[in-house]
């Protein structure tokens, strides 16, 4: 079957029969397994050029310990001031052609990008633990990110507009300029689609970018850095930097004109307080996580949002910085909901990811399941567990971190596990009488990026609408009760500390204008 017949993978289209691309996948793992063993080592790419000299480290599956996964060299911090130096150099260059030549490479680095889905979701899913839905899902949205930011430049003319006279015979206009240099640091959990999603954005409006995936994600660092440079970006505008928190590190302090950020609220505020420390402001990109909650009101339909509830607390075993992990139910049908959703918990298959029913795979390491841990004796202490709280064991379990989805009740609303964001397959239910002070407790975190609402009343709905504190909301959505957003459909907004100041997120119209700065020019035409 042709890829025009089979169909599109993204994070709302339930119900489809995806057999097919299942079918697919099944003989693609063998494959994508050699060749991942038998690849060279992995290196840092400076003008298009492997630099050799950094720590070598190995990168194994989180699926499974024994399966490698690639081989890799650190970028030292001399190789960091190196490869934002050749950047600079380079960026004067790829500011100067023309808008719709850089627009028209980009829309080409997806359109790369999406005919290496079948080889990007595949490394996906062995790399991170992804399910293949989430895998195959993400692959295609970094096809559509590259797309609709190229989009986005000609909708809006390469941001120049022209602007009326002040006096005759003059020509006043306002123009977007580049920054010039953006380091680029990206998160292991959605290791593509928020790698393309700042790169490209950066990249379309004439920056050049240096590079930095997750430890993790280096293999599939290097397919997307590929496709941008086979799509036409010059190498030298694009450097690829693997390593860990020293390269990070190292990145964060160099030289740089602009840094894009996805990760932890504590990172993205150290780098925040260091680029302020700097001789002049410069932009700081940034998504910091979240305490998403939903809220489940008496008149909403219990079984569509036991659904949303569970996909978006346990999809990608909870390690989302858009995951619920919060869920207010009006006392009235708490017992109900409870019932309902340990229901649908039951459903959700853990296991070996590569498995086409497995829903949840492991978490991401050893750290992760220590938090579970943690996270499980306190709410055994404070609360109760409803369902879950255990580590798998046995087969591959012992192989990988495995945890079981777990919902706890019973905690009060200050407890740590209803304030702190826990990147854990952990849900906590909490009853409500009054949803507006429902809502309230809601926004009673340092966090604002998602939330969601199950009602069939158009004054609850108004209500939530009106008061949520979160960039991103959704109503009645069974696909994901505060997940799933979409290049151009859904804008990835953080508020309060999931966030950059004016909350404009990646994914919607107000993206690309935080990578320029406005410039004016008057010219007298005599």
């Amino acid at each position: 079957m042709t890829d025009a017949a089979l169909p599109r993978v993204t994070y709302s289209n339930t119900g489809t029969d995806f057999s097919a691309v299942h079918d697919r996948l099944d003989r693609l793992f063998p494959q994508v397994e050699a060749a991942l063993a038998d690849a060279p080592v992995i290196r840092p790419l400076i003008d298009g050029a492997a630099i050799s000299g950094g720590a070598r480290f190995q990168v194994s599956s989180p699926i499974d310990h024994a399966l490698p996964v690639a081989t890799a060299e650190a970028a030292s911090a001399d190789m960091v001031v190196r490869a934002v130096a050749t950047a600079r150099a380079a960026q004067r260059a790829w500011a100067a052609r023309p808008w719709d030549e850089r627009s028209a490479i980009i829309r080409r680095a997806g359109d790369l990008l999406d005919a290496m889905k079948w080889q990007i979701g595949p490394v996906l899913v062995i790399e991170v633990g992804k399910s293949r839905m989430e895998a195959m899902g993400e692959a295609e949205e970094a096809a559509d990110l590259a797309r609709y930011y190229a989009t986005e430049m000609e909708r809006n003319q390469g941001y120049s507009r022209v602007l009326p006279q002040a006096r005759p015979r003059e020509s006043c206009a306002s123009v977007l300029r580049p920054y010039g240099v953006f380091g680029v640091i990206a998160p292991f959990n959605f290791p593509v689609a928020l790698s393309v999603n700042m790169i490209s954005a950066a990249l379309v409006t004439g920056n050049a970018v240096v590079y930095k995936p997750g430890q993790i994600n280096v293999a599939s660092g290097r397919l997307l850095v590929q496709a941008f440079h086979e799509a036409g970006v010059p190498p030298a505008v694009l450097a690829f930097l693997p390593g860990g928190a020293a390269t990070g590190a190292a990145l964060a302090a160099a030289d740089l004109d602009g840094i894009v950020f996805t990760g932890s609220h504590d990172v993205g505020m150290a780098i925040h307080r260091q680029f302020a420390a700097g001789p002049w402001a410069r932009p700081v990109i940034v998504e910091m996580g979240g305490k998403n909650p939903a809220y489940v009101t008496a008149s909403a339909d219990l079984d569509r949002a036991a659904e949303g509830v569970a996909r978006s607390g346990f999809g990608l075993q909870g390690q989302k910085c858009s995951a619920l992990s919060k869920v207010y139910v009006a006392a009235a049908v708490k017992d109900d909901f409870l019932d309902r959703l340990t229901r649908q918990t039951a459903t959700l298959r853990l296991g070996d990811p590569r498995d086409r029913a497995v829903f949840m795979g492991p978490v991401v390491d050893g750290r992760a399941t220590d938090r579970y841990q943690a996270a499980i004796a306190a709410a055994l202490r404070d609360g109760r567990v409803v369902m879950g709280g255990e580590r798998l064991a046995g087969g591959i379990h012992d192989r990988g971190h495995y945890l079981a989805p777990a919902i706890i009740d019973g905690l009060t609303p200050d407890h740590r596990l209803n304030r702190d964001e826990l990147f854990l397959p952990v849900i906590s239910v909490q009853g409500f009488d009054d949803l507006g002070a429902a809502i309230d407790d809601g926004n009673r975190v340092a966090y604002g990026l998602t939330a969601g609402c199950y009602t069939t009343d158009a004054r609850e709905q108004s209500l939530f609408l009106d008061r949520a504190e979160a960039g991103a909301l959704y109503v009645n959505r069974a696909s994901g009760a505060t997940t799933g957003a979409w290049p151009g459909h859904q804008p990835f907004c953080g508020w309060k500390g999931s966030g950059g100041a004016g909350g404009k997120g990646g994914l919607g119209p107000w993206y690309l204008p935080q990578f320029l700065r406005e410039q004016s020019r008057t010219i007298m035409l005599d």
